[in-house]
């Protein structure tokens, strides 16, 4: 069935079921079938099909869910962590199966849900991502396969790409529909956001829209002009001095600043068997701090970068732990992120950038070392696939519907955004002036905020009632991260490093 008959016949079959001063309250709609699980047995149909049911019921009697707890949320929303069963290899499914993390965050049967690819890690405190908010929705999240513990064992690497993932997204969310028959949106940020991006790509009908959040397209690795000229003309003169002239102090001071380096790190009881030696470590994560800057902070944070001819090691040690921490490059910090590293030098790509002013105190090779491969263990083999990003660049290009790209004028992995083509329908790019990789709708300046919500709320299939009801929830404060603090628990979005 064709996206725009399944809209059609949404929009002819929805029936508004609440005004904007009778909507039925999260625990109205998740208690009202408490007890109901045997009555529905006693007729003959799986709990998972009885809206009287208890959800918690629902979710765990479809086939290959299983819940494997419940949080309190302080907005009266049920929270669940859960598992399902996925197929290690969706194209050759007797090669056996895995348990994939998710959760789902319940407000009600006739809301609209968001469908939060993440991209990473699968957070386990109750949160809400804008869309959700916006929508006043439910929200289901998914960890991407082969980030811990949604892994299988032993690891066939080669099946953890955009094609395997895309193909989780669809499978689950293919199930919990039996439950969840109101709009779908699907949304992330940062990988996350190319994630929702891929899913589309593949089964561009199984959500009525996307927004895709400082999501970076790389489709020419080889080609790294975009990255260089960004930082060659990002915030003023004064800044980008400033910054490369700390950066470079760095490894002028390499001899009093390593050693410390090398304790803290002993401490911990990091080990450097990815990277190779603390010294390389040292030098990639000095090569970090300027595009970790961009990607974190605003203009108005050159104030506080240290100043390289008068500022004490401590203060250069200490902003250099703020960029790129003192432990970030440990075998210890990288495996929580082997999964994305694999996928950047398998078929993301990873950005490359002028660094000449650095030169004379490199001891390594730059491309080699501030290559994905370099943070990849060596006994996992990987093979970079050139037409991985291009395929999914000219689908948004000719194909692409219903489509929105937010990114920040800052940040640097805006430097090779989204772009639409003549093919991209109902679908838009926006960038909030100055912004950095925590650029959200909110952020935007106020007419394209409007704008751009006016759309999420259009395609999760909401009337003006449900519109005006929504916009007046989702006035809660939006500052930081993408998503946060978020206004469940007050959780931000787990910071990423570098690359992600």
């Amino acid at each position: 069935m064709t996206t725009k008959l399944k809209r059609l016949l949404v929009s002819v079959l929805l029936i508004p079921m609440f005004a904007i001063t009778g909507l039925a309250t999260p625990a109205a709609a998740a208690t009202a079938g408490q007890g109901s699980e045997a009555a529905a047995a006693a007729h003959g149909r799986s709990p998972a099909d009885d809206p009287n049911a208890d959800i918690k019921d629902r979710l765990a009697a479809i086939p290959g869910v299983t819940i494997t707890g419940e949080q309190p949320t302080t907005t009266g929303h049920r929270y669940f962590l859960a598992t399902y069963t996925q197929p290690i290899d969706h194209f050759r499914p007797w090669l056996g199966t895995f348990q994939q993390r998710f959760s789902v965050l319940h407000r009600g049967y006739d809301r609209p849900t968001v469908f939060y690819t993440n991209g990473y890690t699968l957070g386990t405190t109750p949160s809400r991502t804008e869309p959700t908010r916006l929508v006043d929705g439910n929200q289901v999240s998914i960890e991407y396969r082969f980030f811990t513990p949604s892994r299988p064992d032993p690891a066939d690497w080669s099946k953890a790409g955009i094609r395997q993932q895309a193909a989780d997204s669809h499978k689950l969310v293919t199930a919990l529909k039996r439950i969840y028959q109101q709009e779908w949106l699907s949304t992330g940020a940062s990988k996350g956001g190319m994630s929702s991006t891929f899913y589309r790509r593949f089964y561009p009908d199984d959500v009525a829209g996307t927004i895709a959040y400082v999501a970076p397209n790389n489709t020419d690795v080889n080609d790294y002009s975009a990255y260089t000229d960004f930082f060659r003309n990002v915030g003023t003169p004064e800044c980008r001095a400033k910054l490369n002239a700390a950066q470079r102090e760095l490894l002028v001071r390499r001899d009093r600043l390593e050693p410390r380096y090398i304790a803290d790190n002993k401490a911990a009881g990091s080990t450097f068997n990815t990277l190779g030696t603390p010294d390389r470590a040292y030098e990639a994560g000095v090569l970090d701090v300027v595009w970790a800057f961009w990607q974190y902070s605003l203009e108005a944070d050159c104030a506080k970068v240290p100043v390289a001819a008068t500022a004490t090691d401590d203060e250069l040690y200490a902003w250099y732990d703020a960029q790129s921490g003192i432990t970030g490059n440990s075998d210890q910090s990288l495996a929580k992120y082997t999964a994305y590293y694999y996928q950047a030098a398998t078929e993301l790509g990873a950005p490359f950038f002028d660094v000449s002013y650095l030169k004379d105190q490199l001891h390594y090779d730059y491309k080699e070392l501030y290559s994905a491969r370099s943070y990849v263990p060596k006994e996992i083999p990987t093979v970079f696939n050139p037409y991985a990003m291009p395929d999914i660049d000219r689908w948004v290009k000719r194909e692409g519907e219903r489509i929105m790209f937010v990114y920040g004028g800052n940040d640097p992995w805006g430097a090779k955004p989204f772009r639409l083509g003549r093919g991209s329908d109902d679908s838009y790019v926006y960038v909030v002036p100055g912004g950095n990789h925590g650029s959200n709708i909110g952020k935007l300046p106020a007419e394209q905020s409007a704008e751009a919500t006016a759309k999420v709320l259009e395609w999760a299939g909401l009337d003006d009632q449900a519109a005006a009801a929504a916009r007046s929830l989702a006035k809660s404060p939006q500052v930081g991260a993408p998503f946060g603090p978020l206004d469940v628990e007050g959780q931000r979005l787990e910071q990423e490093r570098r690359p992600l």
